[in-house]
């Protein structure tokens, strides 16, 4: 399973969205791809509102995940992604 992080540099929610994931990425078994908006024009225009996204990319299609609340501890975004990553 993989996972992919929309976001962009200096973006605190951002860098918190990811160091959570990072700390769950052990327990659940998943990759991690980070893409910074700032760095395809397409991504930019689509995301530059709503950063951090967060995506499952399953048989080579990306599929939005809701996004967990910035107050959200690791293990309540560990069970969102439970919840979400079973359902495949």
């Amino acid at each position: 399973m993989r996972l992919i992080l929309y976001g962009k540099p200096g973006c605190h929610l951002c860098e918190g969205l990811e160091e959570k994931l990072e700390q769950i990425r052990g327990v659940l078994n998943f990759e991690l791809e980070l893409r910074d908006i700032t760095s395809r024009d397409d991504w930019f225009n689509a995301y530059q509102y709503e950063v951090p996204v967060l995506c499952k990319e399953s048989a080579g299609k990306e599929e939005l995940l809701p996004r967990p609340s910035p107050r959200a501890s690791t293990a309540q975004v560990q069970l969102m992604l439970q919840k979400y990553l079973s359902n495949n």
